[in-house]
């Protein structure tokens, strides 16, 4: 794999991408047949849920369990392939995503919005605003941004905790938090040696700003969805 050595590789997916999920698994794989897997963290549960203490033998429900596995929001059949697979091969899977239950806290600490520069702040705001189909209140673009960057940063706090002199953290996560300029990467140490993967599929209508991850994995193009069409009020155009 040309992007190691590295202390913390980020693999960022498209969620509803299942070529994504595959690559992910294959990921875990390889890295742990090499002995250089150092955890598994991941979006897909909260901080502080790991199976640390299981056996290699554990079964998918006692997996789940340890980490408190949300299925509606994340299918078991689309990531539990790449989780097994760490546990299988006797290495932890940790949650690393922020807790509901600090969300609130987090969109109201003024602090955070000082995390990023002004421009990846700004960049931040509108990924925001695109995220939830341009719908959202102007008063709320900023302490769902703090949500966003506290996200960030409680992935970022997991890797380094996770962290293995000569071993790699995988973190699989959706492709903007491991955006070079705005994602965890902005919240690591820079002792820590990084490297950022956007998987993609098919050719993006706005590509990212060049840099934005160190490599691009491309997967056969989706059919077209408009990922706005459920939640936006009749009569309202797109844009």
């Amino acid at each position: 794999m040309a992007l190691l050595p590295a202390d913390a590789l980020l693999l960022g997916e498209q969620h509803d991408a299942a070529e994504h999920q595959v690559i992910e698994r294959e990921t875990v794989e390889t890295l742990a047949a090499r002995g250089r897997l150092a955890a598994l963290a991941l979006e897909m549960a909260d901080e502080g849920a790991t199976t640390a203490g299981l056996a290699r033998d554990a079964t998918d429900a006692q997996v789940q369990a340890a980490l408190k596995w949300n299925e509606k929001a994340w299918p078991w059949s689309a990531y539990g392939p790449a989780v097994m697979a760490a546990v299988r091969a006797g290495v932890p899977v940790i949650g690393a995503n922020l807790p509901r239950e600090r969300m609130k806290d987090a969109m109201a600490d003024v602090s955070l919005d000082a995390q990023l520069g002004k421009e990846a702040h700004k960049a931040q705001q509108e990924a925001v605003r695109n995220g939830h189909c341009k719908l959202l209140p102007e008063s709320q673009i900023g302490p769902m941004t703090r949500i966003q960057i506290a996200r960030d940063r409680a992935m970022a706090q997991a890797i380094v905790k996770a962290r293995v002199p000569g071993k790699t953290v995988l973190l699989l996560s959706g492709a903007g938090h491991t955006a070079k300029a705005v994602g965890v990467p902005q919240h690591l140490p820079s002792d820590l040696a990084v490297k950022t993967v956007q998987l993609q599929a098919g050719v993006p209508m706005s590509p990212r700003e060049p840099g934005a991850f160190d490599a691009v994995w491309h997967t056969p193009a989706l059919p077209e969805k408009d990922y706005c069409a459920g939640v936006r009020p009749a009569g309202r155009p797109q844009g």
